[in-house]
Protein backbone atom coordinates (compact mmCIF):
# COMPACT_ATOMS: atom_id res chain seq x y z
CA UNK A 1 0.00 0.00 0.00
CA UNK A 2 1.48 3.50 -1.20
CA UNK A 3 2.11 5.69 1.99
CA UNK A 4 1.36 9.57 1.30
CA UNK A 5 4.24 11.66 2.00
CA UNK A 6 4.37 13.74 5.24
CA UNK A 7 3.04 17.16 5.13
CA UNK A 8 5.30 20.14 3.64
CA UNK A 9 7.15 21.96 6.85
CA UNK A 10 5.14 25.15 7.71
CA UNK A 11 7.27 28.04 6.73
CA UNK A 12 5.71 30.29 9.72
CA UNK A 13 3.14 29.95 13.11
CA UNK A 14 0.80 31.12 10.64
CA UNK A 15 0.09 27.84 8.23
CA UNK A 16 -0.19 25.89 11.53
CA UNK A 17 -3.81 25.32 11.76
CA UNK A 18 -4.02 22.93 14.94
CA UNK A 19 -2.76 26.36 16.44
CA UNK A 20 -4.95 28.85 14.25
CA UNK A 21 -7.96 26.62 15.99
CA UNK A 22 -7.21 27.75 19.31
CA UNK A 23 -5.43 30.97 19.20
CA UNK A 24 -5.57 34.28 17.38
CA UNK A 25 -1.82 35.63 16.49
CA UNK A 26 -1.90 39.29 16.98
CA UNK A 27 1.58 40.31 16.26
CA UNK A 28 4.82 39.57 16.07
CA UNK A 29 6.42 41.10 19.42
CA UNK A 30 10.18 39.74 19.42
CA UNK A 31 12.71 37.74 16.78
CA UNK A 32 15.69 36.06 16.95
CA UNK A 33 18.10 33.65 15.17
CA UNK A 34 16.32 30.65 17.41
CA UNK A 35 12.70 31.92 17.68
CA UNK A 36 9.58 34.37 17.14
CA UNK A 37 7.69 35.02 19.87
CA UNK A 38 3.69 36.48 18.85
CA UNK A 39 1.48 37.99 21.17
CA UNK A 40 -2.17 36.30 20.92
CA UNK A 41 -5.41 35.52 21.95
CA UNK A 42 -6.84 32.15 23.11
CA UNK A 43 -9.96 31.89 21.52
CA UNK A 44 -11.75 30.17 24.57
CA UNK A 45 -11.69 33.04 27.05
CA UNK A 46 -9.87 35.68 25.54
CA UNK A 47 -6.56 35.31 27.60
CA UNK A 48 -3.50 37.22 25.94
CA UNK A 49 -0.73 34.87 25.63
CA UNK A 50 2.60 34.47 23.87
CA UNK A 51 3.17 32.53 21.25
CA UNK A 52 6.86 31.21 20.81
CA UNK A 53 7.86 29.34 17.86
CA UNK A 54 10.84 28.09 18.62
CA UNK A 55 13.63 26.88 15.51
CA UNK A 56 16.11 25.59 17.26
CA UNK A 57 15.08 21.92 18.73
CA UNK A 58 17.43 21.18 21.51
CA UNK A 59 16.38 24.87 22.74
CA UNK A 60 12.81 23.70 22.37
CA UNK A 61 13.23 20.23 24.79
CA UNK A 62 15.38 22.27 27.15
CA UNK A 63 12.49 25.07 27.50
CA UNK A 64 9.52 22.20 28.02
CA UNK A 65 11.08 20.35 30.03
CA UNK A 66 12.64 22.88 32.85
CA UNK A 67 9.07 24.72 32.80
CA UNK A 68 7.37 21.42 33.28
CA UNK A 69 9.26 20.52 36.28
CA UNK A 70 8.68 24.20 37.85
CA UNK A 71 5.65 24.52 36.30
CA UNK A 72 4.51 25.34 40.40
CA UNK A 73 6.91 27.95 41.25
CA UNK A 74 4.86 31.72 41.54
CA UNK A 75 8.14 32.83 39.91
CA UNK A 76 8.61 31.54 36.81
CA UNK A 77 7.10 32.12 33.66
CA UNK A 78 3.94 29.93 33.07
CA UNK A 79 4.03 27.37 29.83
CA UNK A 80 0.43 26.60 29.17
CA UNK A 81 0.95 24.08 26.63
CA UNK A 82 2.90 23.46 23.01
CA UNK A 83 2.30 22.36 19.79
CA UNK A 84 5.25 20.17 18.35
CA UNK A 85 5.42 17.34 15.57
CA UNK A 86 8.44 15.68 13.97
CA UNK A 87 7.89 18.09 10.72
CA UNK A 88 7.03 21.22 12.38
CA UNK A 89 8.73 23.95 14.82
CA UNK A 90 7.55 23.80 18.43
CA UNK A 91 5.29 26.38 19.50
CA UNK A 92 5.21 27.55 23.24
CA UNK A 93 2.07 28.87 24.33
CA UNK A 94 3.46 31.06 27.57
CA UNK A 95 1.66 33.73 29.68
CA UNK A 96 2.41 36.86 28.63
CA UNK A 97 4.10 39.76 30.64
CA UNK A 98 3.98 43.16 29.41
CA UNK A 99 7.88 44.16 30.82
CA UNK A 100 11.00 43.37 31.77
CA UNK A 101 13.39 44.15 34.58
CA UNK A 102 15.51 45.88 31.72
CA UNK A 103 12.85 47.92 31.01
CA UNK A 104 12.58 48.90 34.33
CA UNK A 105 16.24 49.82 34.83
CA UNK A 106 16.02 51.57 31.59
CA UNK A 107 13.28 53.88 32.58
CA UNK A 108 14.78 54.76 36.19
CA UNK A 109 17.75 55.41 34.50
CA UNK A 110 16.18 58.10 32.78
CA UNK A 111 13.62 59.46 34.80
CA UNK A 112 14.40 58.79 38.53
CA UNK A 113 18.33 58.52 38.33
CA UNK A 114 17.34 55.74 41.29
CA UNK A 115 15.02 52.89 42.22
CA UNK A 116 13.74 53.33 45.96
CA UNK A 117 15.73 50.80 48.09
CA UNK A 118 12.51 48.95 49.58
CA UNK A 119 11.22 48.55 45.72
CA UNK A 120 14.97 47.11 45.24
CA UNK A 121 14.93 44.49 47.91
CA UNK A 122 11.28 43.46 46.29
CA UNK A 123 12.66 42.34 42.86
CA UNK A 124 15.92 40.90 45.25
CA UNK A 125 13.57 38.54 46.76
CA UNK A 126 11.61 37.60 43.48
CA UNK A 127 14.26 37.10 41.62
CA UNK A 128 15.78 35.14 44.56
CA UNK A 129 12.94 32.91 44.73
CA UNK A 130 12.91 31.90 41.62
CA UNK A 131 16.75 31.26 41.23
CA UNK A 132 16.68 28.86 44.44
CA UNK A 133 13.28 26.70 42.90
CA UNK A 134 15.42 26.22 40.02
CA UNK A 135 18.59 25.36 41.94
CA UNK A 136 16.91 23.27 44.36
CA UNK A 137 15.41 21.28 41.06
CA UNK A 138 19.05 20.96 39.91
CA UNK A 139 17.92 23.22 37.16
CA UNK A 140 21.09 25.83 35.76
CA UNK A 141 19.33 28.46 33.81
CA UNK A 142 22.62 29.42 32.08
CA UNK A 143 21.44 33.09 30.67
CA UNK A 144 20.06 34.89 33.79
CA UNK A 145 20.04 38.99 33.11
CA UNK A 146 17.47 41.77 33.10
CA UNK A 147 16.02 41.23 29.69
CA UNK A 148 14.73 37.26 30.95
CA UNK A 149 13.32 38.69 34.27
CA UNK A 150 9.68 39.54 33.06
CA UNK A 151 7.27 41.57 35.18
CA UNK A 152 3.47 41.41 35.14
CA UNK A 153 1.45 44.64 35.20
CA UNK A 154 1.07 43.64 38.93
CA UNK A 155 4.59 43.24 39.85
CA UNK A 156 5.16 39.34 39.74
CA UNK A 157 8.88 39.24 38.32
CA UNK A 158 9.41 35.87 36.52
CA UNK A 159 12.26 34.40 35.45
CA UNK A 160 11.82 33.23 31.51
CA UNK A 161 13.51 31.72 28.50
CA UNK A 162 14.97 28.62 29.72
CA UNK A 163 16.07 27.67 26.38
CA UNK A 164 19.42 27.24 27.32
CA UNK A 165 19.02 25.68 30.75
CA UNK A 166 20.43 21.91 31.71
CA UNK A 167 18.79 19.41 34.10
CA UNK A 168 21.76 18.05 36.27
CA UNK A 169 19.96 15.44 37.34
CA UNK A 170 17.02 12.97 36.74
CA UNK A 171 13.59 15.65 37.42
CA UNK A 172 12.01 14.47 40.60
CA UNK A 173 15.77 13.19 42.10
CA UNK A 174 15.71 16.37 44.41
CA UNK A 175 12.10 16.43 45.72
CA UNK A 176 11.21 13.23 46.99
CA UNK A 177 7.69 13.16 47.02
CA UNK A 178 4.84 15.62 45.89
CA UNK A 179 4.60 17.33 49.14
CA UNK A 180 8.31 18.55 49.28
CA UNK A 181 7.86 19.31 45.00
CA UNK A 182 5.42 21.90 46.64
CA UNK A 183 7.27 23.09 49.35
CA UNK A 184 10.48 24.10 47.43
CA UNK A 185 9.30 27.04 46.31
CA UNK A 186 8.63 28.21 49.58
CA UNK A 187 11.51 30.39 51.16
CA UNK A 188 12.29 29.16 54.59
CA UNK A 189 11.89 30.62 58.05
CA UNK A 190 14.67 33.12 58.47
CA UNK A 191 17.39 31.49 60.89
CA UNK A 192 17.82 28.47 59.01
CA UNK A 193 21.41 27.05 59.22
CA UNK A 194 22.99 25.70 55.94
CA UNK A 195 24.36 22.90 55.87
CA UNK A 196 28.11 23.38 54.99
CA UNK A 197 29.17 20.34 54.47
CA UNK A 198 26.77 20.50 50.96
CA UNK A 199 28.16 23.54 49.43
CA UNK A 200 31.07 22.28 47.97
CA UNK A 201 28.44 20.88 45.26
CA UNK A 202 25.68 23.36 45.32
CA UNK A 203 24.33 23.61 48.97
CA UNK A 204 21.52 24.18 49.94
CA UNK A 205 19.28 21.47 48.67
CA UNK A 206 17.51 19.89 51.29
CA UNK A 207 14.67 17.07 49.85
CA UNK A 208 16.53 14.08 48.40
CA UNK A 209 14.93 10.32 48.98
CA UNK A 210 14.61 9.26 52.60
CA UNK A 211 16.77 6.57 51.46
CA UNK A 212 19.62 8.01 50.43
CA UNK A 213 22.87 9.14 53.13
CA UNK A 214 24.33 12.91 52.61
CA UNK A 215 27.56 10.71 51.47
CA UNK A 216 25.73 8.83 48.57
CA UNK A 217 23.65 11.79 47.65
CA UNK A 218 27.23 14.12 47.66
CA UNK A 219 28.48 10.94 45.40
CA UNK A 220 25.75 10.92 43.24
CA UNK A 221 25.51 14.73 42.69
CA UNK A 222 29.49 14.64 41.52
CA UNK A 223 29.48 11.90 39.27
CA UNK A 224 26.65 14.08 37.39
CA UNK A 225 28.52 17.06 37.19
CA UNK A 226 31.80 15.49 36.48
CA UNK A 227 31.31 11.92 34.64
CA UNK A 228 31.07 13.08 31.38
CA UNK A 229 34.10 15.38 30.55
CA UNK A 230 35.00 12.81 28.00
CA UNK A 231 31.24 12.50 26.53
CA UNK A 232 30.30 14.74 23.35
CA UNK A 233 30.06 18.51 24.45
CA UNK A 234 26.72 19.95 23.36
CA UNK A 235 26.48 21.24 19.76
CA UNK A 236 24.42 24.33 21.18
CA UNK A 237 26.16 27.75 19.85
CA UNK A 238 25.50 31.05 22.03
CA UNK A 239 21.68 31.99 21.39
CA UNK A 240 21.16 35.30 20.99
CA UNK A 241 17.76 35.71 20.59
CA UNK A 242 17.34 39.42 21.76
CA UNK A 243 13.74 40.58 22.47
CA UNK A 244 12.47 37.24 21.90
CA UNK A 245 12.11 36.27 25.96
CA UNK A 246 10.09 39.20 26.11
CA UNK A 247 6.89 39.03 26.47
CA UNK A 248 6.97 35.15 26.85
CA UNK A 249 6.40 33.86 30.52
CA UNK A 250 5.54 29.89 30.88
CA UNK A 251 3.47 28.00 33.13
CA UNK A 252 2.18 24.54 32.74
CA UNK A 253 -1.52 24.62 33.84
CA UNK A 254 -2.85 22.89 31.12
CA UNK A 255 -0.48 20.41 30.07
CA UNK A 256 -1.53 17.24 30.13
CA UNK A 257 -0.09 15.08 33.00
CA UNK A 258 1.15 12.19 30.60
CA UNK A 259 2.56 14.18 27.95
CA UNK A 260 6.35 14.64 27.61
CA UNK A 261 6.29 11.73 30.10
CA UNK A 262 10.22 10.63 28.92
CA UNK A 263 12.85 13.14 29.35
CA UNK A 264 13.25 14.12 25.65
CA UNK A 265 16.22 16.78 26.91
CA UNK A 266 18.15 13.65 27.90
CA UNK A 267 17.59 11.89 24.90
CA UNK A 268 18.34 14.54 22.72
CA UNK A 269 21.93 15.01 24.24
CA UNK A 270 22.55 11.49 25.05
CA UNK A 271 25.84 10.56 23.78
CA UNK A 272 27.02 6.95 22.08
CA UNK A 273 27.84 5.89 25.37
CA UNK A 274 24.05 6.00 26.51
CA UNK A 275 25.58 9.03 29.05
CA UNK A 276 24.42 12.55 28.86
CA UNK A 277 26.51 14.89 27.09
CA UNK A 278 28.68 17.55 28.60
CA UNK A 279 28.45 21.06 29.51
CA UNK A 280 29.51 23.51 27.27
CA UNK A 281 30.77 26.65 27.99
CA UNK A 282 29.54 28.32 25.22
CA UNK A 283 26.33 29.80 26.43
CA UNK A 284 24.66 32.89 28.54
CA UNK A 285 24.94 36.44 27.90
CA UNK A 286 28.95 38.22 28.22
CA UNK A 287 27.97 40.64 30.34
CA UNK A 288 26.71 38.68 33.04
CA UNK A 289 28.79 35.37 32.12
CA UNK A 290 31.04 33.70 35.07
CA UNK A 291 34.85 33.57 34.91
CA UNK A 292 35.03 29.68 34.50
CA UNK A 293 32.34 30.05 31.14
CA UNK A 294 34.66 32.81 30.07
CA UNK A 295 38.08 30.36 30.74
CA UNK A 296 36.55 27.72 28.97
CA UNK A 297 35.40 25.39 31.29
CA UNK A 298 32.76 22.68 31.01
CA UNK A 299 33.12 21.64 34.93
CA UNK A 300 30.95 23.89 36.17
CA UNK A 301 27.47 23.77 37.92
CA UNK A 302 24.34 25.93 39.45
CA UNK A 303 26.81 28.64 40.33
CA UNK A 304 27.37 30.03 36.81
CA UNK A 305 23.52 31.65 37.80
CA UNK A 306 25.12 32.96 41.11
CA UNK A 307 27.79 35.08 39.30
CA UNK A 308 24.81 36.27 36.68
CA UNK A 309 22.94 37.39 40.00
CA UNK A 310 25.37 39.34 41.32
CA UNK A 311 25.91 41.28 38.41
CA UNK A 312 22.16 42.03 38.12
CA UNK A 313 22.02 43.13 41.43
CA UNK A 314 24.77 45.32 40.71
CA UNK A 315 22.81 46.71 37.69
CA UNK A 316 19.67 47.37 39.92
CA UNK A 317 21.59 48.92 42.59
CA UNK A 318 23.71 51.68 40.25
CA UNK A 319 21.60 51.33 37.13
CA UNK A 320 24.91 50.99 34.65
CA UNK A 321 25.63 47.33 33.75
CA UNK A 322 29.09 46.44 36.07
CA UNK A 323 31.36 44.84 33.72
CA UNK A 324 30.36 45.85 29.94
CA UNK A 325 32.60 44.22 27.96
CA UNK A 326 33.35 44.62 24.11
CA UNK A 327 34.32 40.88 23.62
CA UNK A 328 35.38 37.97 25.72
CA UNK A 329 38.86 38.68 27.03
CA UNK A 330 38.00 42.25 27.47
CA UNK A 331 35.28 41.20 29.36
CA UNK A 332 37.77 39.05 31.72
CA UNK A 333 39.97 42.27 31.54
CA UNK A 334 37.04 44.50 33.15
CA UNK A 335 36.63 41.91 35.89
CA UNK A 336 40.19 41.62 36.55
CA UNK A 337 41.04 45.09 36.58
CA UNK A 338 37.90 45.37 39.69
CA UNK A 339 38.50 42.03 41.39
CA UNK A 340 42.48 41.44 40.71
CA UNK A 341 43.83 38.47 38.89
CA UNK A 342 42.42 35.06 39.06
CA UNK A 343 45.23 33.22 40.85
CA UNK A 344 45.18 29.61 43.06
CA UNK A 345 45.30 31.91 46.31
CA UNK A 346 41.53 33.23 45.52
CA UNK A 347 40.74 30.02 43.87
CA UNK A 348 42.26 26.91 44.62
CA UNK A 349 42.07 24.78 41.13
CA UNK A 350 41.98 27.44 38.57
CA UNK A 351 44.98 26.14 36.49
CA UNK A 352 42.47 23.56 35.57
CA UNK A 353 40.63 26.02 33.21
CA UNK A 354 40.98 24.96 29.58
CA UNK A 355 41.82 28.25 29.04
CA UNK A 356 44.07 29.50 32.10
CA UNK A 357 47.00 28.91 30.58
CA UNK A 358 46.50 30.08 27.23
CA UNK A 359 45.62 33.74 28.49
CA UNK A 360 46.98 35.65 30.67
CA UNK A 361 46.50 39.39 31.78
CA UNK A 362 49.79 41.83 33.63
CA UNK A 363 49.05 41.60 36.75
CA UNK A 364 46.46 43.82 38.49
CA UNK A 365 48.37 45.72 41.64
CA UNK A 366 45.59 47.81 42.81
CA UNK A 367 42.16 47.00 41.51
CA UNK A 368 39.50 49.15 42.16
CA UNK A 369 37.47 46.91 44.17
CA UNK A 370 33.15 46.75 43.80
CA UNK A 371 32.98 49.78 46.19
CA UNK A 372 33.84 52.45 42.96
CA UNK A 373 31.82 50.31 41.05
CA UNK A 374 28.55 51.05 43.33
CA UNK A 375 29.63 54.49 44.62
CA UNK A 376 25.94 55.07 46.10
CA UNK A 377 25.38 51.93 47.73
CA UNK A 378 25.69 51.29 51.38
CA UNK A 379 27.98 48.69 52.65
CA UNK A 380 25.55 45.95 53.29
CA UNK A 381 24.94 46.44 49.54
CA UNK A 382 27.72 46.29 48.31
CA UNK A 383 29.07 42.94 50.92
CA UNK A 384 25.63 41.43 48.99
CA UNK A 385 26.87 41.70 45.36
CA UNK A 386 30.88 40.36 46.70
CA UNK A 387 29.01 37.50 48.40
CA UNK A 388 28.02 36.32 44.47
CA UNK A 389 30.72 37.74 42.74
CA UNK A 390 33.51 35.26 43.67
CA UNK A 391 36.02 34.04 41.39
CA UNK A 392 35.62 30.64 43.40
CA UNK A 393 32.39 29.21 42.43
CA UNK A 394 32.04 27.23 45.78
CA UNK A 395 32.40 30.35 47.95
CA UNK A 396 29.12 32.52 46.45
CA UNK A 397 26.15 32.80 48.33
CA UNK A 398 23.36 30.66 47.30
CA UNK A 399 20.34 31.69 46.51
CA UNK A 400 18.86 30.22 49.69
CA UNK A 401 21.21 31.84 51.79
CA UNK A 402 20.94 35.28 50.31
CA UNK A 403 17.13 34.95 51.17
CA UNK A 404 17.64 34.77 54.86
CA UNK A 405 20.59 38.10 54.22
CA UNK A 406 20.21 40.36 57.02
CA UNK A 407 19.71 43.10 54.57
CA UNK A 408 16.90 42.18 52.27
CA UNK A 409 15.15 41.64 56.01
CA UNK A 410 15.96 44.95 57.65
CA UNK A 411 14.32 48.25 57.78
CA UNK A 412 13.48 49.81 55.19
CA UNK A 413 11.53 46.89 54.61
CA UNK A 414 10.63 45.13 51.30
CA UNK A 415 7.53 46.83 49.64
CA UNK A 416 4.29 45.36 48.94
CA UNK A 417 4.66 43.86 45.58
CA UNK A 418 1.32 46.06 45.02
CA UNK A 419 3.47 49.10 45.28
CA UNK A 420 5.80 48.16 42.84
CA UNK A 421 6.58 50.67 39.76
CA UNK A 422 6.35 48.69 36.45
CA UNK A 423 7.08 49.94 33.14
CA UNK A 424 4.16 50.12 30.72
CA UNK A 425 6.03 47.73 28.42
CA UNK A 426 9.09 46.50 26.49
CA UNK A 427 9.77 49.68 24.54
CA UNK A 428 11.84 49.05 21.31
CA UNK A 429 15.56 50.98 21.65
CA UNK A 430 15.46 54.52 22.18
CA UNK A 431 18.14 56.24 19.12
CA UNK A 432 18.57 59.32 21.88
CA UNK A 433 20.06 56.84 24.38
CA UNK A 434 22.47 54.99 22.84
CA UNK A 435 24.50 52.41 24.73
CA UNK A 436 24.00 50.78 27.64
CA UNK A 437 21.97 47.91 28.24
CA UNK A 438 19.84 48.06 25.50
CA UNK A 439 22.39 46.47 23.44
CA UNK A 440 21.89 43.21 25.33
CA UNK A 441 20.59 41.83 22.12
CA UNK A 442 23.81 42.48 20.83
CA UNK A 443 26.23 40.88 23.46
CA UNK A 444 27.59 37.84 22.01
CA UNK A 445 30.11 35.00 23.59
CA UNK A 446 32.44 35.84 20.64
CA UNK A 447 36.73 35.78 21.19
CA UNK A 448 37.10 38.98 19.25
CA UNK A 449 40.69 39.93 20.11
CA UNK A 450 40.97 42.93 17.55
CA UNK A 451 39.65 45.40 20.79
CA UNK A 452 42.76 45.13 22.00
CA UNK A 453 46.60 46.97 21.59
CA UNK A 454 48.74 43.96 20.18
CA UNK A 455 49.25 40.94 22.34
CA UNK A 456 52.28 39.60 23.63
CA UNK A 457 52.50 35.82 22.35
CA UNK A 458 55.23 33.50 23.53
CA UNK A 459 55.49 29.91 22.65
CA UNK A 460 54.83 27.34 25.91
CA UNK A 461 55.80 23.75 26.12
CA UNK A 462 52.48 22.87 25.41
CA UNK A 463 51.25 25.52 22.63
CA UNK A 464 51.45 28.96 23.41
CA UNK A 465 50.27 32.12 25.49
CA UNK A 466 48.85 35.00 24.97
CA UNK A 467 49.55 38.07 27.34
CA UNK A 468 47.42 41.13 27.13
CA UNK A 469 48.81 44.43 28.75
Amino acid sequence: MEQNPPPPKSWSIHGRAEILAKYQILERVGSGAYSDVYRGRRLSDNLVVALKEVHDCQSAFREIEALQILQNCPNVVVLHEYFWREDEDAVLVLEFLRTDLAQLIKEAKRETQSIGIGEVKRWMLQILCGVDACHRNMIVHRDLKPGNLLISGDGVLKIADFGQARVLVEPGFVASNATDQANVFQPPAVGHETDNSRRQVYGNIHERSATTSTEEYLKQLDEVRFKNTESEVDEEANIQDGGTSCLATCTTSDIEEDCFKSSYLYEAEEGEDGRHGALTSCVGTRWFKAPELLYGSTNYGLEVDLWSLGCIFAELLSLHTLFPGTSDIDQLSRIISVLGNLTEEVWPGCLELPDYRAISFAKVENPIGLEVCLPNCSPDEISLVKKLLCYDPTCRATAMELLHEKYLNEEPLPVPITELQVPLTKSEQDEDLPGGWYEYNDVGSDSDFDDFSPPNITTTGSGFSIQYP
